[in-house]
């Protein structure tokens, strides 16, 4: 799949998706040619154009060349001060406090496979699954080597890359920004897209005309945050979710990012995406290197759909780990929503009964089971078990719990420390605070120093401890507030630029122990919802909470937002109680679990205070969903219409099982309209020549007192080709109501 010409000085890294082009100018330049749809063969058919382009001012390496400089030309790695005034990849400040440096081209290997990369998250691959390219830059004063990575994988239309930067000189120098790659496309026709948000409002679509200039999607938090997904996208102006042309860009990374896109004089772009460069400084002493994070270079011709589906495989076959890898994700119901913090041995022991008896699979046991923690300010950190508020313990909820069938689950919030704590009150210094300064908190939290090595060894030994004494099954990670003062006190002044990403990489150390330890149990990761819902904690986790917001109708931008990258597998969704606990909307119950039912699905409200109706309707739909759920969580998935574009008023998911026999629709309708006009669906990813029989359907609910949507047209048993659901359609049948939801189950004949 990697070639090189040592002639022309091409690399040609391709599979039967996508092609790669690099080339070697003039024995030093490594410069990009060319990402697109697959060549047989680049010939070089798109020249550099060598102009003279006056007075721009263009600096170059050749005195009386006017000709050649790299401030136009599209370079893999570019450095800053030097020769290119645009967005760099990477900035150093050597012991005398230069800035300026030039990485030369100095050689190659091709590897078969995917390396680890050390102490970081990142995909995997077997010998015959992947091949990997590095080059070796070297400075040209010898100062720094820089390593790039660039993995193609078989069958994806995706290449890995990331660069290692190492110290050969003989003195300390300071790397004050490190990205993981660079990309320079000759053109700027593009819309630039992002996902951006807050707390329980995260990951809708922005989608804007790329312009002039610098442009930034970001994260200066101390996480991947809630308010900016670690993603970006070029589309072409055409381009739809089934249609066209689109790069997209994710970073295998929890911290602190940035993609910059930056539009120069010549209307060429260059993108620039890793570890955010603001605050950033990491001494290296001779002999010592950095190693930059994952980022994924996605190509799709086939639209957003097409570009998604990419990113979808490479999580599932290529991410996650472990023995839950690719098991079907249990039915939950979590006591948060349902108690607070106001539960006991009783509270627990009616939930597991009601739990067994509709059907759920696994009860998670919320916050508030630990330390003196009655509310969110206190306890934090000191993880024993509260034995006023559970008699019996975790081995007696644990116990109720199994003897009725079920799996137990419990939270934790370990990064975090609160003020009022016996952990706090005998290290103080295990916080991150600003010397001379006022403790910064958020909802009541400090956050502990995970540099320190102490830190993470207390952290490892206090949940192991806990997971080793009781029988758990399953673990909510959380993280509700993001990082500020991010000051150590065991590191010298000259290394405090780095505590944000070491706070990071501490992170991923506690994960690989604690998870490695306790393979059997699985674990999702949370913070404050979709917080730091990014691939580098699905590394370690295989799902994340996707948001606080458990209202379905805000749910349908969150989880499509979300499916940009990220597979419904890795989501989790709940079915919460109306009123909603965040806006207050009524929903009708089949609403709410036909947009839960995407991810790995469960219940967030008191189950025991169902009505017979609704007990009766429950556990038909945890029946159904688990008919449907090795197409959901195991299949492919599309979005036929998002809440993002068109109507905006509609949404509409389509699951394909993985050998293609059944096929899962979900339709929604926010607002209902008059004189609205005939909605046909178009489905995707179906077989043309083959047949397909509705299974199953279920029309709109009312969410009046009459209860349910009355089918108006014959659906059920109706036997349609896949040629023509896919290119003529499918009609929904007009119910007027708010907040509609319709499901239909295809199965191939």
């Amino acid at each position: 799949m990697i070639t090189f010409e040592e002639q022309s000085g091409i690399f040609h890294l391709r599979n039967d998706k996508m092609s790669y082009v690099m080339q070697v100018v003039r024995g030093k330049y490594l410069l990009h040619r060319y990402w697109g749809a697959p060549l047989r063969k680049f010939r070089d058919s798109r020249a550099f154009q060598a102009l003279d382009r006056a007075f721009s001012p263009q600096p170059g390496d050749y005195e009386n060349e006017r000709t050649f400089s790299l401030d136009v030309l599209p370079q893999e790695y570019p450095a800053w001060g030097h020769l290119d005034y645009r967005t760099p990849a990477y900035e150093v400040r050597l012991a005398d406090g230069t800035t300026a440096t030039e990485l030369r081209y100095a050689g190659y290997e091709i590897r078969p496979g995917k390396p680890r990369l050390a102490g970081l998250p990142a995909a995997y691959a077997e010998d015959d699954e992947a091949e990997t390219l590095v080059i070796t830059l070297k400075d040209y004063a010898g100062h720094l080597t820089a390593e790039l990575y660039y993995t193609i994988f078989a069958d994806l239309a995706i290449v890995a890359r990331s660069a290692r930067l190492c110290n050969t000189g003989k003195d300390a120098l300071t790397l004050t920004g490190a990205a993981s790659f660079a990309l320079d496309f000759p053109d700027h026709d593009f819309d630039r897209l992002s996902l951006y948000g807050g707390h329980a409002a995260e990951r809708s679509l922005e989608r804007i005309r790329l312009m002039r200039g610098i442009q930034e999607t970001g994260s200066r938090r101390g996480a991947s945050s809630h308010q900016q997904s670690p993603f970006l996208a070029l589309a072409r102006p055409e381009t739809t979710e089934q249609a066209g042309e689109a790069f997209g860009f994710s970073l295998v990374w929890s911290g602190e990012f940035s993609f910059r896109t930056e539009v120069e004089q010549f209307g060429t772009t260059r993108v620039v995406g890793g570890i955010q460069p603001d605050g950033f400084a990491w001494l290296l002493e001779p002999g010592e290197s950095f190693q930059t994070p994952e980022a994924w270079l996605a190509y799709s011709a086939e639209g957003l759909d097409g570009m998604s589906g990419n990113f979808h495989q490479l999580v599932r076959q290529h991410l996650l780990r472990g023995p839950h890898r690719a098991a079907l994700r249990p039915i939950l119901v979590n006591n948060w929503e349902a108690t607070y913090f106001d539960f006991d041995d009783e509270k627990m022991d009616a939930l597991a009964q009601s739990a067994a008896d509709l059907g759920i699979e696994l009860l998670v046991l919320d916050d508030g089971w630990f330390g003196r923690r009655q509310d969110d300010n206190s306890s934090l950190g000191d993880w024993q078990v509260n034995t006023e508020k559970l008699k019996g313990g975790l081995k007696g909820v644990a116990e109720s719990a199994h003897k009725r069938g079920l799996k137990f689950g419990l939270w934790f919030e370990p990064e975090m420390i609160s003020f009022d704590s016996e952990l706090y009150r005998a290290h103080p210094d295990w916080v991150l605070r600003a010397p001379e300064y006022p403790l910064s908190y958020s909802r009541h939290q400090l956050v502990l120093d995970l540099s320190r090595q102490d830190v993470r060894d207390y952290l490892v030994e206090a949940v192991s401890r806990i997971l080793r004494e009781n029988e758990i099954d399953y673990v909510k990670w959380d993280f509700n507030r993001h990082i500020t003062d991010a000051f150590s006190a065991e590191l010298p002044p000259e290394r405090q630029g780095e505590v944000r990403t070491r706070f990071v990489l501490g992170l991923y150390d506690v994960l690989e122990r604690i998870t490695g330890a306790f393979p059997q149990v699985l674990f999702e990761s949370c913070s404050g919802g979709g917080g730091r819902f990014d691939a580098g904690m699905l590394y370690y986790m295989p799902q994340t909470w996707t948001s606080d917001d458990t209202d379905a109708i805000q749910r349908l931008a969150i989880q499509s937002g979300t499916s940009y990258v990220f597979p419904p597998i890795t989501m989790g969704a709940h079915v919460s109680v109306v009123p909603n606990h965040q806006v207050g909307r009524v929903t009708s119950l089949q609403t709410r679990f036909l947009c839960a039912l995407m991810g790995a699905f469960g219940y967030e409200l008191d189950i025991t205070r169902f009505s017979a109706e609704e007990r009766e309707q429950v556990k038909q739909h945890i029946a159904l969903y688990k008919q449907l759920r090795p197409t959901i969580q195991l299949g492919n998935f599309h979005r036929l219409l998002t809440p993002f574009a068109g109507t905006k008023n509609e949404t509409a998911w389509e699951f394909v099982s993985a050998d293609g026999r059944q096929v899962v629709l979900t339709y929604f309708k926010t607002l209902a309209e008059p004189a609205s006009p005939v909605r046909i669906l178009k489905l995707a990813g179906l077989e043309a020549e083959a047949d397909y029989e509705i299974t199953e359907y279920l029309p709109a609910q009312c969410t009046s007192v009459d209860g349910a949507g009355k089918p108006q047209m014959q659906v059920k048993g109706q036997v349609y080709g896949g040629d023509e659901l896919m290119h003529s359609g499918l009609t929904v049948e007009k119910i007027d109501t708010d907040f509609a939801a319709y499901l239909w189950v295809f199965n191939k004949i």
